[in-house]
C-alpha cells in the first residue's frame, strides 16, 4: 500500500502524546521528519518515533522533497505563517483547531491552499468516534425524528501555570470555549447535519486569575430549529467530568457519556420510540428499553491521519474540511461578542 510520508511542526505536546502514536498506526502513513523549537528537542522525538529526519525550523521540513504532508500542532499564532509556508511548498495541511488567530487569518490560509492546489483538514478529531458515528446516523436515517434539543460538555482542571500560551489572551485567543468548547460545537453541527444561526454567550474567568475564560456557556439555535447548549470549563477536576454530549428528538434520544475525549471510549445509551404516541398524564418513562449499540473502538488520531491520508491518495472527501472548522470558529466568535454586549449575535 501506497503511503503518505508525513512532517509534524510543533512535534512536542500533542503531537508527541496523541496524534504522531496514532499516526505510527495508519496503514497509509509513514512519519518522516520531525520539527520543534530547538534541534536537541527535536532529535529527541524524532528517535522516539522512528522519523528519518528532525529540524530545528519548519522552513526547512516543508522544504524537504520527501515530505508529501504537515501535520502543523503548534500554537494558533504560528498557524498562518506555518500553513502558508507550507502550501507554497505544495505540501497538503493537517492543521489543529483553531485554524488560525482569527477567521479572516484562516480563510487567507485557506485561499491560498486553493491557490496552490493542495488539501487542508482541521484536526476535530472527535468525529472519528464510533459512537459519534452512529449518532449521525441515526439522525441522518430519521429514526430520531425532529432534533429539538443538544447539549455538549467538556472541561478540565487547568490551573494557572507560569508563561502558558494558552492562558494568555494574545497567543491563545480565547480560553475554555476556544480550547475545549470549539469540539462540542463543532459535534453538534456535524451530528445534526444542521448549523449554527444565532448565538449568546457568556464566558469569564472565575476561578484562577489568568486571561482567557476559564467558564464558558454558549447556547444557539441550529438551522433546523433545535437549541444547543455547550459547557466548556477548565475549572472542573478531571475526575468529576463526565463529557456528556446529549441529543434530544421527537422519536427519541441519544446520550453519550465519556465521548468527547481524546481517547475512543465511553458510553452511549439509545432510546427510540414513537412521535405519535399521545400525551401520558403519569409520563411514565420506563416502557422503552436502550437499542443495544455494538461499536468496536480504536484510535481518533489513527482513524484522523487515515482519512486526510487516504484524500491525498485517492482524492477521497475531506472528514473535516477547513470550511466547517472555520465555521465554528465564527460561532465562537459570536458567543465572545454576546457575552461583551449582551446580545444575541447572528451569524450572517
Amino acid at each position: 500500500m501506497k503511503k503518505v510520508k508525513w512532517g509534524v511542526i510543533g512535534a512536542g505536546g500533542i503531537a508527541d502524546r496523541r496524534t504522531i502514536p496514532g499516526m505510527l498506526l495508519a496503514e497509509n502513513a509513514e512519519l518522516y521528519a520531525v520539527s520543534e523549537i530547538n534541534m536537541e528537542l527535536a532529535e529527541k522525538l524524532r528517535a522516539k518515533h522512528g522519523a528519518v529526519k528532525a529540524y530545528d525550523n519548519y522552513q526547512d521540513l516543508v522544504n524537504d522533497p520527501e515530505v508529501e504532508a504537515v501535520y502543523i500542532a503548534t500554537p494558533v499564532g504560528f498557524h498562518k505563517e506555518q500553513a502558508i509556508a507550507a502550501a507554497r511548498a505544495k505540501k497538503h495541511i493537517l492543521i489543529e483547531k483553531p485554524v488560525a488567530f482569527t477567521v479572516e487569518d484562516g480563510e487567507e490560509v485557506k485561499r491560498v491552499c486553493e491557490e496552490e492546489g493542495v488539501k487542508i483538514a482541521v484536526g476535530l478529531m472527535m468525529r472519528y468516534h464510533s459512537y459519534h458515528q452512529v449518532m449521525k446516523n441515526i439522525i441522518a436515517e430519521g429514526k430520531l425524528g425532529q432534533v429539538v434539543s443538544c447539549r455538549g460538555q467538556l472541561t478540565c482542571w487547568f490551573p494557572k501555570m507560569e508563561n502558558n500560551w494558552r492562558q494568555q489572551k494574545a497567543t491563545a485567543g480565547g480560553g475554555a470555549l476556544v480550547d475545549m468548547g470549539v469540539h462540542c460545537i463543532d459535534l453538534i453541527q456535524y451530528i445534526t447535519g444542521s448549523k449554527a444561526k444565532k448565538v449568546t454567550g457568556f464566558s469569564a474567568n472565575k476561578t484562577f486569575g489568568y486571561e482567557v475564560d476559564d467558564s464558558s456557556s454558549t447556547l444557539f439555535e441550529l438551522e433546523n430549529g433545535a437549541y444547543a447548549y455547550v459547557d466548556a470549563n477548565f475549572n472542573i477536576p478531571d475526575a468529576a467530568a463526565k463529557c456528556r454530549l446529549e441529543i434530544y428528538g421527537t422519536k427519541g434520544s441519544m446520550l453519550a457519556e465519556g465521548t468527547i475525549s481524546q481517547v475512543e471510549a465511553g458510553k452511549l445509551d439509545v432510546v427510540l420510540t414513537d412521535d405519535t404516541l399521545g400525551y401520558d398524564a403519569a409520563q411514565d418513562r420506563n416502557d422503552v428499553k436502550p437499542v443495544d449499540i455494538d461499536v468496536t473502538f480504536g484510535n481518533m488520531y489513527t482513524k484522523e491521519v487515515e482519512s486526510f491520508s487516504n484524500s491525498i491518495l485517492n482524492d477521497a472527501p475531506i472528514e473535516v474540511p477547513i470550511e466547517d472548522a472555520l465555521y465554528v470558529q465564527k460561532v465562537m466568535n459570536c458567543a465572545y461578542e454576546s457575552n461583551d454586549t449582551g446580545k444575541v449575535v447572528y451569524l450572517s
